[in-house]
């Protein structure tokens, strides 16, 4: 049964779908995003949120490099609300390769990269926690980027030129007729109904799953899903994104955002781009190789450990893992020899170059559909950003330092409702979580959207949980608010206590694998108190 249409759908709520989408939808093309669970749930969520300078490329992928680094000025610009301007430190310690030290100078030079030679003297008193085996170092205009918020940004720029999203709605078959894609027909998680959509183009950007929505078309794709496991950190270890100065390996990128740092990352292939396993193999491996940059790494406790997939494109007889680039390409199924009318298929990249890998697949795209338009989404912001007059008018209805947080998480839409909502009801001004601040009145304004059907839902768009109680204190407090609200939306919804267990469960899985030291002391308090 054919349910919807659009001239084209989208299937991947990453970075790189939703980018496409708005892309598309500037450019006045009919498009629909479809997302098997919530937006932003895969690879764009389950990385170490680095705004990219490209220095990390300038030796082995110039072009990499060059690409970051342009877009970092970019994104910078159109998403401020989403960016830490942290700037960054490249530190050679110890046993590090000086050659590659001399190497790096010059490929940063050649790639457009300003690294500003510093003392280690002066770095020290930048960093105070480096090591003091500390032999050279370098600033860079790195920064730390929040995933979740600039998907989500990504996606209402798009609603305002027409483009439209559909969450928990999953691709299951691909319909082609005389060598063309006709329609797809998909599930919806919540409801399980299963409907066409007729299209013209189908754009496969499934990120590490987009080899398994080729074969639904009977074609292959190279993507070598590879994962890498990370460490969050209760505290920030520094104010400065740090790069250890050596080949790109694991453990050597240290990235602050807000009150904790994130330290990554790993690289192993993997057959399926589910496996978010972690191991305390994985974790200790880290450690050992995160202290040398910073001596008394153990000191700090270990938030939680969680594991991502990358969208690896590794084409046949090519270096996989660590050796495979991180470029990305586009894929026309039309002309590449597959023979398949009206299927594209975009893979590889990474997340600070996610805009312009849309800008170069729609320039590909908008063509065959006789559409002539010129990418603009380099040119205007995201979303209008929340006044400081607005901001300041709100600060006695919010907690303290709530404000800005609610600001940049809301937009000027939602903050204004949440703001109204406070002032009407001053019971709303209650905060369900201390760690990000969150309020019952936001908690409320982002349960009743039609994308929310979960506490995890709520979660990734709110912050909720996400903090140094990594959700024991406000598990119980969001499930019956969202239960309430979830009830009168969706009766399969209305089972909060397993909704609230498995949002537990999810930060549980973090904190299984590093259970010791400060970490299971922590563990162990919360237990007595849940």
């Amino acid at each position: 049964m054919v349910k919807d249409k659009a001239t084209v759908v989208i299937v991947g709520g990453g970075a790189t779908g939703v980018g496409i989408l708005r892309d598309l939808s500037m450019r006045g093309i009919e498009a629909l995003l479809i997302e098997k669970l919530d937006m932003v749930n895969g690879a764009s969520s389950r990385y170490h949120g680095l705004l990219h300078s490209g220095a990390r490329y300038a030796v082995r992928d110039q072009e990499a490099a060059r690409e970051c680094i342009e877009e970092n000025q970019i994104l910078r610009r159109i998403g401020k609300s989403c960016v830490e301007a942290t700037t960054g430190l490249f530190v050679r310690v110890e046993g590090d390769d000086p050659q590659f030290e001399a190497d790096w100078v010059k490929g940063c030079a050649e790639s457009g990269i300003t690294a500003k030679h510093i003392s280690p003297e002066e770095a020290l008193r930048l960093e105070p926690n480096l090591s003091r085996k500390l032999l050279a170092a370098y600033e860079v205009p790195d920064g730390a980027i929040d995933g979740f918020r600039m998907s989500w940004q990504n996606l209402q720029s798009a609603a305002r030129y027409g483009g439209r999203y559909k969450t928990y709605t999953e691709l299951i078959k691909i319909n082609v007729e005389s060598g063309a894609v006709k329609s797809i027909t998909v599930r919806d998680n919540v409801t399980k109904e299963e409907y066409e959509i007729e299209c013209q183009i189908l754009v496969n950007a499934a990120g590490p799953w987009a080899g398994k929505v080729a074969e639904m078309a009977g074609l292959e794709c190279s993507v070598s899903p590879s994962k890498g496991t990370l460490i969050a950190f209760n505290q920030r270890i520094s104010n400065r994104v740090v790069n250890r100065l050596r080949k790109p390996s694991d453990g050597d990128i240290f990235v602050p955002h807000g009150s904790i740092t994130i330290l990554g990352t790993s690289s192993i292939t993997i057959e399926d781009p589910e496996d978010t396993s972690t191991s305390w193999d994985e974790v200790e491996n880290l450690m050992k190789t995160g202290e040398g940059v910073f001596e008394h790494l153990r000191d700090y406790r270990i938030l939680r450990v969680f594991a991502g997939s990358r969208p690896l494109y590794v084409p046949k007889g090519a270096g996989a893992g660590r050796n495979a680039s991180r470029g990305f390409v586009t894929i026309d199924h039309e002309t590449n020899g597959d023979g398949l009318k009206g299927m594209m298929t975009i893979c590889g990249g990474k997340f600070t170059t996610y805009r312009l890998m849309a800008e170069k697949f729609c320039d590909v795209l908008a063509p065959k559909l006789n559409n002539t338009a010129k990418c603009r989404t380099a040119e205007e912001e995201l979303v209008p950003a929340v006044s400081e007059a607005e901001k300041k008018a709100a600060r006695q209805y919010f907690p303290s330092y709530g404000v800005n947080l609610a600001a940049t998480r809301l937009g000027v839409e939602k903050f204004k409702d949440v703001v109204e909502t406070l002032k009407k009801e001053p019971e709303t001004r209650e905060v369900i979580c201390e760690c990000e601040n969150v309020t019952m009145a936001e908690l409320q304004r982002i349960a009743a959207e039609p994308t929310s059907h979960s506490i995890a839902d709520v979660r990734r768009r709110t912050r909720l949980g996400m903090g140094t109680c990594q959700g024991n204190y406000c598990a119980l407090r969001s499930a019956a608010i969202v239960n309430k609200l979830f009830k009168n939306k969706l009766e399969d919804c209305s089972d909060s206590l397993s909704d609230m267990k498995n949002f537990l469960q999810a930060r549980w899985k973090g904190i299984t694998p590093v259970m010791a030291g400060k970490t299971l002391r922590e563990a162990c308090m919360n237990c007595c108190l849940m």
